[in-house]
């Protein structure tokens, strides 16, 4: 790692950063990180590592119903605070770039589609949107909107009071309320429902893949932002830039497992960072 810039030397970080992408084509991998200004809960940040929670296996999910009430229970609750979760200012920013031409676009990692939201336009969701619903048998597709008003008929007496939000767009729930809780079906089948998200254990689909290389081919610098690259479907694109000669620089509160491989890493906010870096290369 070339250049490590700590919280208070934002100044200089940018400038460092500014220079690093300043005509060049970018592209934008994000995750978690990016969306904690918007209420959502990140795996691995600074404030969720202490209180470490499993995110559902989808060998877990496949293979027992009680998983998949469960989950969808959890769901249940958690989907009006995740629903109703608005772009902070980095997305925002992003989308500035992108109608600036500073960047190409953006590979995204996350799940709530707050990029869209916001009004980027070229995006490439690796994991899917927890907007829609796809069934286990016959694949149809339900927006995840339809799901939830289901849900509320066929568990009338099921609470769905705020709880704590988890990472996923699930809450905490105590195991005693999942009693007789009845998870939906798919209307044209009758299979079960899965949201259509890429879990834990499931590979990333391949035509999505092939959209984020094709991104990423066209560009001539990484920058990273959000996300500790824990996982391998984002610290593959960080390993092919290197393995090219490719600049990568980091935006992460918190270490990440490519910062030995960035030329450029800031540790700070990126709802902090974002806005300044997109008014720099405006200006520049």
């Amino acid at each position: 790692m070339d250049t490590l810039v700590a919280a208070e030397n934002i100044g200089a970080s940018l400038d460092a950063l500014v220079a690093l992408l300043s005509g060049q084509p970018v592209v934008v991998l994000t995750g978690a990180g990016l969306s904690t200004a918007s209420g959502i809960p990140d795996y691995r940040g600074p404030e969720t590592r202490r209180r470490a929670r499993n995110p559902i296996r989808f060998a877990e999910y496949m293979a027992s119903e009680e998983t998949r009430a469960r989950y969808w229970a959890r769901s249940m609750v958690g989907w009006e605070r995740f629903s109703s979760a608005r772009p902070n200012a980095g997305h925002d920013a992003l989308r500035q770039m992108e109608r600036d031409g500073a960047i190409e676009g953006v590979i995204t990692q996350n799940v709530d589609r707050l990029h869209a939201r916001a009004g980027s336009e070229r995006v490439v969701e690796l994991h899917g949107a927890l907007e829609d619903t796809r069934c286990l048998a016959c694949g149809e597709l339900e927006s995840r909107h339809a799901v939830q008003a289901r849900l509320r008929a066929e568990n009338p007496r099921f609470s769905t009071a705020p709880s704590e939000l988890a990472p996923d767009g699930d809450a905490e729930i105590p195991a005693e309320a999942l009693a007789g809780f009845v998870p939906p079906s798919c209307v044209r089948c009758g299979g079960a429902l899965k949201p259509n998200v890429v879990f834990f254990g499931e590979n990333v689909r391949p035509a999505t893949l092939a959209d984020a290389y094709a991104l990423f081919d066209a560009s001539s610098v990484l920058l990273v932002v959000g996300s500790s690259l824990a996982v391998f479907s984002g610290y593959r694109f960080v390993r092919r830039a290197k393995d090219r000669g490719m600049p990568v620089a980091i935006v992460n509160l918190g270490e990440s497992r490519g910062d030995d491989l960035a030329d450029v890493r800031i540790e700070r906010d990126s709802s902090d960072v974002l806005p300044a870096l997109a008014g720099a290369l405006r200006c520049g």
